[in-house]
């Protein structure tokens, strides 16, 4: 008995020492990381250092420095830029940036109204209005403007607050410390080369960036570019829509960007790109592609003026939205918001590990639409493909639920990655009955099956890419509505 006693007391004794000995190595734990964070604070020049001050990095730069966050912000060049992508915030947009407090940058660039998509295709038409839905909270109105003006008047609201330190220079690397971001390298405007640290470094010089691809595997292969020009001193008869032209090979886009100019814009594939140097660009868009264009109002007229009165400009196709960017923008900052400085590798780490989860439906929902749009209304002698691009114009063009439908996730009125997965479902359907009207022939059928494999080719890459998980599960997508979807003040 004396014997289990001892042994008893003795586990007792040893119990209180364990738990007495690790209490006091937590705290001295909590201690260290506490000091070191405070030590990070106060020997880095900044809290964040943001590489790139276009729409996305300067909104995220005036959005941390709101919440007390020392900002430098490190851009190639402060000149307005001038590019011809980003030029449509959608309504979801403009709800991304009245929940930033930056809703008034929208003013006094002379943007337009835009509440229509105008779709064309073989001598068919009709126009789609942003559904009025009680759900949305904000006017389903969207904005074209000239984007270069846009990032101007978010730098100038980003540099107006005392604790963001916007400078012109170059990045060349990131500085890396045992897997950790430290702060970047850059050249400055004088061109000497200097160093900035600071406990978090984001990236937002563009998708094609070199330092994005140091730290991301970018595989996307450039399936098409863009050729854009302005027609000055013009309004088109429906300034209010985007006008939206099933052209072949690829689509036609011309839209009013400011009160007197209009923006063209025609896709071309990345295997037969016209010269601009010798004219076979101009030769082409007045050969191939304006015979194509509608003369419903003055659309062709706009188009053939703008190319007497400019070379065009040609552009990668960029998959990135401004409407994801300001979303990303505001997840960002509600994440880091409870934390009282950066200097928490741990804690940051998991606050990114979230921002990816939780910024996924409308990322997934905006982007991969624009993706499926881009593949489905290419011009082909394929008969399975024309068949996918005929079915979705005609889906977009019943102008009920199915229109209105498509139209919210276009606009960011309802990011819900399985709706749209809905939406594509019935459009290959609507496809496949149409190819097998007016009856159903062998050679109709086989083509439809081989629609319905493409279809099925095109879903699974997507559900690869975005995940099943985040795609299809909608618990996701409704908490994001009903944190970032709200109301605002």
């Amino acid at each position: 008995m004396e014997t289990t006693y001892a042994w008893l007391w003795t586990l007792l004794a040893f119990s209180l020492t364990w738990m007495v000995f690790h209490l006091i190595k937590k705290k001295k734990a909590a201690t260290k990381e506490a000091e070191a964070e405070a030590e990070e604070r106060i020997d880095g020049a900044a809290d964040v250092i943001i590489v790139g001050a276009g729409v996305a990095g300067a909104a995220l730069a005036y959005a941390l420095a709101k919440d007390g966050r020392r900002v430098q912000v490190i851009e190639r060049d402060l000149k307005e830029p001038e590019r011809f992508m980003g030029e449509l915030m959608q309504p979801g947009g403009r709800l991304m940036l009245a929940q930033l407090g930056l809703e008034d940058c929208l003013e006094e660039i002379d943007a337009q109204e835009a509440k229509y998509l105008a779709i064309y295709k073989d001598g068919k038409h009709a126009t789609l209005p942003f559904p009025n839905d009680n759900k949305f909270p904000y006017e389903p109105v969207g904005r074209t403007l000239r984007n270069g003006r846009l990032v101007q008047r978010l730098r100038k609201k980003a540099a107006s607050l005392s604790n963001v330190h916007l400078e012109e220079g170059s990045v060349k690397s990131l500085i890396e410390e045992r897997g950790v971001i430290k702060g970047v390298t850059y050249k400055n405007s004088t061109g000497e080369e200097t160093t900035a640290f600071a406990p978090l470094t984001v990236v937002c010089d563009g998708c094609y960036s070199n330092l994005r691809r140091s730290l991301v595997d970018n595989n996307e292969e450039v399936l098409s570019y863009m050729v854009g020009y302005v027609t000055k001193n013009s309004r088109l008869e429906d300034p209010h829509s985007l006008h939206l032209i099933l052209s072949k090979p690829l689509v036609c886009v011309i839209y009013q960007i400011t009160s007197d100019e209009v923006r063209c814009v025609a896709e071309i594939p990345t295997d037969s790109i016209p010269s601009i140097a010798n004219g076979e660009m101009s030769t082409f868009l007045k050969k191939t592609m304006a015979p194509q264009i509608p003369e419903i109002g003055n659309l062709r007229e706009i188009f053939l003026k703008g190319i007497e009165e400019g070379l065009p400009e040609i552009k990668r196709t960029a998959t990135k939205r401004m409407m994801v960017a300001l979303s990303d923008t505001l997840i960002l900052r509600n994440l880091l918001r409870p934390l009282p400085n950066l200097g928490n590798t741990k804690k940051v780490s998991e606050v990114v590990k979230s921002f990816y989860i939780i910024r996924k439906p409308m990322s997934a929902t905006v982007n991969t639409l624009a993706n499926v749009f881009s593949q489905v209304l290419i011009a082909t002698t394929d008969e399975a493909r024309e068949g996918m691009r005929q079915g979705c114009f005609n889906y977009l063009c019943n102008g009920d639920f199915r229109t209105n439908g498509i139209i919210a996730l276009l606009g960011g009125m309802n990011p819900r990655p399985l709706t749209l997965v809905l939406h594509l479902v019935a459009i290959t359907l609507t496809s496949m009955g149409h190819m097998l009207s007016p009856f159903p022939s062998p050679r109709r059928f086989w083509h439809s099956l081989r629609l319905f494999a493409l279809a099925l080719q095109m879903l699974g890459a997507l559900l690869k890419d975005e995940g099943v998980k985040e795609m299809l599960i909608p618990t996701n997508a409704a908490a994001y509505r009903r944190t970032y979807m709200t109301t605002t003040k």
